[in-house]
């Protein structure tokens, strides 16, 4: 092998300064060569039978072997097949070479041999093929060593088995052909192929269409089913693996044997009250599976869950929800751990599926007389477990049944009906009689004597889900009206307002006394919060809900103090000021006593708006916030954490005592992504409604200035002008104030108020201000002046063009005149050539000829000099032109030359005919 010379200089890193090791690594050093170079078969089986026991003990040994032991036992299985001893002490020894030796011994940092050798060893995809060419032998023991020296291979290095088996041929075969083998081979296959298929996707479609689960679902039905051994639950493993987050082997699932096989483990038979460690871990496997079928619950993206939906379908059909309701409802009996599970199970199946919301609506448990609906069941188990999980997990029923379904929060909305003051204090045992609704009301009111607001709080949690998007709903529940606990304390006070009196009170419990805020101030952290989130779910889009609020003065001062509290949670304060923050946005109100701009001005005056704003970024940036999760995703069960995840029940309040206020497992399930989500958009909806406050006056202003009254002595008309100069002053400044008002508002909404500052950083502050206002005025201002000089600039432009293209004109008439003027010498010179050749040639008396030329050039000369006058004088007009557009577009910062370039020569042409003419 390539790297044993390596592995050679790490040994003697580790070991050369240490005699025992050396006299170790010269002790397998020995056996390897006896075992190599031996001639008896009876002394190289016991050489390597002396190797396999000083190696499975001595991690020294293990590191002797690893730098020279492998190439000696490799060769043994390829090349004396024959000799099966042999086979199997080399395979035996190679399983102790992988076996980590407990370190306790040694230091924590100390170099691991048993990971050293894996990795060598497969780094060679020769030696993997080897191995899987073995577990064709027909031997026992070979097949079994070779299947537990895979099973160390991939448990050290499961990447590099991953790569190697999907290379080699049939390599998936032959491990799905071993789960027909014996019991120990095949559960030992078993095992090999749960590590196998934890993240190889490839795997996973391979062992499918190899029949994968017509095989898990056999062995499972041979081992008893959820009655069965841990067999079962590396079955159920297994079963996970292959179809975690892979739609398409669900559909093969659903499409070849179906979900009947599944379903029949989660059937209690004969032993349903005993409850074993296994049995419960292997129906939390079982669970898991339809958990997995399920995935997506309520965050799943509308469109893309279509998988999902039929699985719903599929396993409603099959009667699932009969057999989650006994696990999880009627079956008090089972570990915390099932009931939960079997809970959540509910809740995904329902989701967003009309069928199953109606059936789990209409399905009805016990047995008569005492039959009652299924959703008052699962109501009595948040109402009275003590099993933090427990309420978690029947809470998440309730959310899942809600979402979406407004036909169903309206049924359960109509329940609501107060009940007489002497049903209340019945015992519990009465509310099987009582509807959906009483028994909620009975649970938002039952602690209220005895100072336990816990059944309160959670009473609260189920009102929530029932009122979230449903305008309907929260119309209805804000005319319910509790009567009071002694009938001379007054009339009946409507429920939001006993609910807003039990937010209060949760405060006040806290600061009773030393001793109970200590021992309870962490275990009922949530109270506030869940209270709070169900005030801000009915006041959401819900004006009526904001007027009743408003409607007792006290409600707001207490909502201020809460904001201010320094006390008070993040949380508690971020969900006040958001409160807050609803009743400016959803308020209709015409009172000026309960108006919008009533709350804006308590908020600035009790708390600030730089204060308040704060609130919203410290929530924003809390652990809840921050850490929400998109749906309820839960570790995969495996061996080795199966038996810590069976036995979670006995939870209660008290277990969060020593965790921080706001990572509280209720806490953590109530600021799930949905909530936090629909606060972070509110928080922006509730800055810009302060801010539009802010920009507008009020609607009501009685204000009569002194300076409207007419002066004595003065005219009608000089009164008039006076009142609307006045006017035009006032609006002027009323303008520019609600101006300044909208930016300050404006930008302390967008930096969250950016902690307080002194009086001095407030006034130089609005110095800036105003200096900043004023520039931008001035900018407008230039901006406007700029714009006129360009308008002018371009008319000016539009001159020139056309002076230019007068120019031309001229210019072209110039030439007309220069040529005429040429053709009349060249006649004049034809004519006088003419007459010297006459007199020359005849003796004739002629007229005189000079007279004759002079006259005639005399004659046009005139002509000549009278258009080029016309011309001159037209060209002296167009050059005073010229040069007043030139001054002006000098102004302007033109370049005038550039402009006029060449129109000057080409003027200066007549006069240099006319200096020829001269």
């Amino acid at each position: 092998m390539d790297l044993v010379s390596s592995y050679k200089g790490v040994v003697g890193l580790v070991f050369g300064n240490e005699n025992s090791s050396s006299n170790e690594e010269s002790y397998v050093e020995r056996l390897l060569d006896r075992i190599s170079n031996g001639v008896l078969a009876e002394d190289r089986r016991a050489a390597i039978a002396e190797l396999q026991s000083v190696v499975a003990e001595s991690r020294a040994a293990q590191m002797a072997f690893g730098a020279m032991g492998f190439p000696v036992l490799i060769g043994v299985l390829k090349e004396e097949r024959d000799d099966i001893e042999m086979v199997r002490g080399a395979l035996e020894t190679l399983v102790s070479a992988l076996t980590p030796i407990d370190h306790a011994q040694g230091p924590k940092n100390e170099l691991q041999p048993a990971l050293m050798n894996s990795d060598l060893l497969s780094r060679e995809a020769e030696s993997i093929s080897l191995l899987l060419s073995l577990l064709s032998e027909e031997d026992f023991y070979v097949r079994y060593y070779t299947l537990q020296l895979l099973t160390a291979l991939l448990t050290n290095s499961p990447n590099r088995l991953q790569e190697a088996i999907l290379t080699i041929p049939r390599g998936i075969t032959r491990l799905m052909d071993m789960l027909m083998d014996r019991e120990v081979i095949r559960n030992e296959a078993l095992l090999l192929l749960t590590y196998l298929t934890r993240e190889a996707e490839e795997i996973q479609k391979i062992l499918v269409f190899e029949g994968a689960f017509e095989k898990i679902f056999s062995i499972i039905k041979e081992e008893g089913g959820s009655e069965g051994g841990v067999v079962v639950q590396d079955c159920l493993e297994l079963l996970n693996n292959l179809l975690r987050n892979n739609v398409s082997n669900q559909i093969l699932l659903r499409e070849t044997i179906g979900f009947e096989p599944l379903v029949s483990i989660l059937k209690l038979r004969g032993g349903a009250f005993r409850f074993t460690q296994q049995k419960t871990i292997n129906l939390l496997s079982a669970l898991e599976t339809v958990e997995l079928l399920l995935m997506g619950g309520l965050e799943a993206e509308p469109g893309k869950d279509a998988n999902r939906l039929t699985n719903q379908t599929v396993l409603a059909q099959i009667k699932s929800l009969d057999h989650l309701l006994l696990l999880g409802v009627e079956s008090q009996w089972a570990a915390v751990a099932v009931r939960c599970a079997a809970l959540r199970c509910i809740g995904d199946l329902v989701a967003r599926h009309p069928k199953n919301l109606d059936a789990l609506a209409s399905k009805a448990l016990g047995e008569d007389p005492q039959v009652e609906p299924a959703l008052n069941s699962i109501l009595r188990i948040i109402l009275r477990t003590s099993s933090v999980q427990e309420f978690i997990a029947a809470d998440y029923v309730f959310q899942c049944f809600c979402e979406k379904n407004t036909d169903g929060q309206t049924i359960l909305a109509s329940t609501m009906v107060p009940q007489p003051q002497s049903m209340i204090h019945a015992p519990l045992e009465e509310d099987v009689n009582m509807s959906f609704g009483s028994m909620l009301l009975r649970g938002l009111t039952l602690g209220e004597n005895d100072g336990d607001l816990e059944t309160c709080c959670r009473a609260a949690s189920v009102l929530s889900h029932i009122l979230k998007d449903n305008i309907q709903c929260k119309e209805r529940v804000l005319q319910v009206e509790l009567e009071a606990p002694m009938a001379s304390l007054g009339a009946p006070e409507p429920l939001m307002h006993r609910i807003v009196k039990y937010l209060a009170l949760a405060s006040s419990m806290k600061n009773k006394d030393g001793d109970y805020r200590n021992s309870s101030s962490a275990g009922n952290s949530y109270i506030q919060p869940i209270i709070l989130r169900l005030l801000v779910t009915w006041l959401a889009d819900c004006p009526n809900a904001v007027h009743s609020f408003l409607d007792s003065r006290p409600h707001l001062t207490y909502l201020l103090e809460l904001v201010s509290n320094p006390s008070a949670t993040v949380c508690v304060r971020g969900l006040a000021a958001v409160l807050l923050g609803e009743c400016v946005l959803y308020n209709k109100s015409g009172d000026s006593g309960g108006d919008a701009f009533m709350v804006v001005d308590a908020i600035s005056q009790k708390v600030g708006l730089t204060s308040y704003f704060v609130k919203f970024d410290e929530i924003q940036k809390s652990f809840l916030f921050v850490s929400a999760k998109p749906a309820q995703h839960h570790k995969p069960l495996t061996r080795s954490n199966a038996a810590s995840m069976a036995e979670i029940e006995d939870v209660d309040e008290n277990d969060g005592t020593d965790q921080k206020h706001d990572k509280h497992p209720i806490l953590v399930s109530v600021f799930d992504a949905q909530f936090v989500n629909f606060v972070k958009r509110l928080e922006a909806d509730i800055r810009e409604s302060i801010v539009d406050v802010f920009s507008h006056p009020k609607s009501k202003v009685a204000v009569v200035p002194a300076e409207l009254e007419q002066k004595v002595g003065e005219s009608d008309g000089d009164y008039i002008k006076r009142l609307k100069s006045f006017v035009e002053k006032q609006c002027t400044e009323m303008q520019d104030l609600l101006g300044r008002n909208s930016t300050l508002a404006e930008d302390l909404a967008k930096t969250g108020g950016g902690g307080a500052h002194g009086p001095d950083q407030k006034a130089s502050g609005g110095r800036e201000r105003v200096q900043t206002e004023t520039l931008r005025r001035d900018l407008q201002e230039a901006l406007q002046r700029i714009e006129m000089l360009k308008s002018e600039k371009a008319k000016i432009e539009a001159e020139a063009s056309m002076c230019r293209n007068l120019a031309g004109k001229m210019e072209s008439d110039l030439n007309s005149l220069s040529d005429a003027y040429n053709s009349l010498e060249q006649a004049n010179f034809r004519l006088e050539s003419e007459v010297k050749a006459l007199r020359n040639g005849g003796s004739k008396p002629f007229p005189d000829l000079e007279a004759l030329k002079l006259e005639a050039k005399e004659e046009a000369q005139k002509e000549s000099e009278v258009e080029l006058n016309d011309l001159l004088v037209c060209l002296g007009q167009e050059q005073s032109k010229v040069e007043k557009l030139s001054a002006k577009l000098v102004e302007l910062g033109e370049d005038v030359e550039s402009l006029l370039e060449g129109i000057g020569d080409e003027a200066g042409l007549p006069e240099d005919d006319e200096d020829e003419e001269d």
